[in-house]
């Protein structure tokens, strides 16, 4: 089913005589549960013409790398083939969407595209949306709430999102059928990228190499699939209650391939919540951070224009900051100091070779690893802008609105005042004593060594 609240038109230009349907595909990277590929199939069907696919890479994507292109190609080119077995072409080519989409629009009846919140998606879709001959439509296919239907305005927190949320999921946990196509593109003209060979492609594109490619995580809505089913076969009865066990690895490792939209929050969701066996508790507790708390980040972002500022703060969080900003600190480290892990704690240390050697940190890590520049670094804004390149330099799903708002978090985002101390104000605190009392640290910082270990052999 694809809900009216979905679809959004992004110009004010009819329906033109063209040769095809465009879909340009850029947020949601996979041919399965995409409600803005099954839009595009439903109104060529209605034309009586194929669907054409477009993704437009462009080599300078904001704070990427080949660790980001590497994973993302990865997972192109199994859409790509998976597209091909429906009769639909998909062509990727190594130009910005605003050169490719206009291009490709010429001879577009209508253009279909996906959803993103950050900034540059926005700036893409406007500028293409200007630049076409044709209608444009947008569907939202990243949440399962559509961000304004779940709400008008930039939430507080979880709590005052959740009840929303909930008042609508019914109406969209719900499953996405497949149709047609009835008309095949497989011969349509346009030239594209080979993406059989990721490895040479990768060598002949202009990218940042700030960070090197990972094994630990193969890109694709297969890959997706398999790491799914293992977590909810194994790991989701006790996700209630080992999920924060830095050393457990009781996680879904989902976000690379939400962040990537290779696999769809609406599948994930589906798939958990009619698994047998596992715990109520367990689902609850997954459910609730793939849905309240990842799309309570996405109405940051699509509310909040300076999502990526240390503006973005709520007045307590920023004026507390302020007023400790020249607090004396035990220790003050530097970025490079930072960046190779070279501090007195052995527990962040390991949080951030976990990040640079397999591309993801556990969740509660990435919490502590934050607090921890803040509290160690000579200013607030120094921190905060460390902390985002870090984030988005290595991890698989940096540049992502769950990103932003996980460091927005460690600064007073989406929480409230506390115990005034030095340096961090009332700004929550996290101690290594604390992760020694609840988790067996010493066995994750373990577990790290022989990934850090493995990676650099």
């Amino acid at each position: 089913m694809i809900q009216g609240e979905r679809v959004q038109p992004l110009n004010n230009l009819d329906v033109a005589d063209g040769r095809y349907v465009l879909y340009w595909m850029q947020q949601a990277q996979r041919a399965a549960c995409n409600h803005a590929l099954e839009f595009a199939v439903r109104r060529a069907d209605e034309l009586g013409l194929p669907v054409l696919a477009a993704f437009g890479l462009t080599q300078r994507f904001p704070d990427a790398n080949e660790r980001h292109y590497a994973f993302m190609l990865e997972g192109l080119r199994e859409t790509q083939s998976a597209l091909r077995e429906r009769g639909l072409r998909l062509v990727v080519r190594a130009e910005p969407p605003m050169e490719l989409i206009p291009e490709l629009a010429r001879d577009a009846a209508l253009v279909v595209t996906d959803r993103g919140y950050l900034r540059v998606h926005r700036h893409w879709r406007r500028e293409v949306a200007g630049g076409v001959p044709c209608r444009m439509v947008q569907l939202e296919s990243d949440v399962l709430v559509p961000v304004e239907t779940a709400s008008d305005k930039e939430e507080y927190a979880a709590r005052t999102i959740r009840p929303k949320i909930h008042e609508q999921l019914d109406r969209f946990l719900v499953p996405l059928e497949e149709s047609g196509p009835e008309r095949d593109s497989l011969d349509l003209e346009p030239d594209g990228l080979d993406l059989n060979d990721v490895d040479g492609l990768l060598d002949e594109l202009k990218l940042s190499r700030a960070a090197r490619r990972v094994t630990t995580f193969r890109g694709g809505t297969s890959e997706a699939r398999r790491l799914l089913e293992e977590f909810v076969a194994e790991e989701l009865d006790r996700y209630s209650d080992e999920s924060n066990e830095p050393a457990a690895d009781c996680v879904s490792h989902m976000s690379p391939y939400l962040h990537f939209g290779q696999i769809s929050p609406l599948e994930v969701a589906l798939r958990v919540q009619d698994a047998d066996g596992p715990s109520e508790q367990g689902k609850a507790a997954y459910l609730e951070q793939l849905i309240v708390r990842r799309e309570l980040a996405i109405n940051f972002c699509h509310y909040n224009p300076l999502y990526d500022s240390l503006k973005c703060l709520p007045n307590w969080a920023r004026e507390t900051l302020e007023a400790h900003a020249d607090d004396g600190r035990e220790y003050i480290y530097s970025e490079e100091e930072f960046e190779s892990a070279r501090t007195h704690d052995p527990y962040w240390n390991a949080a951030q070779r976990q990040m640079m050697a397999a591309g993801k940190m556990h969740n509660y890590m990435r919490m502590y690893w934050g607090k921890k520049i803040l509290q160690w670094s000579a200013r607030p804004e120094d921190a905060w802008r460390l902390a985002l390149r870090l984030n988005n330099t290595y991890e698989l799903d940096g540049r992502d609105p769950n990103g932003y708002t996980g460091i927005a978090w460690c600064f007073g985002k989406h929480d409230q005042g506390w115990a005034e101390r030095e340096v961090l104000g009332k700004v929550r605190y996290m101690s290594s004593g604390g992760l020694e009392r609840k988790f067996d640290i010493d066995a994750y910082v373990e577990q790290v060594d022989e990934m850090w270990d493995e990676a650099d052999a």
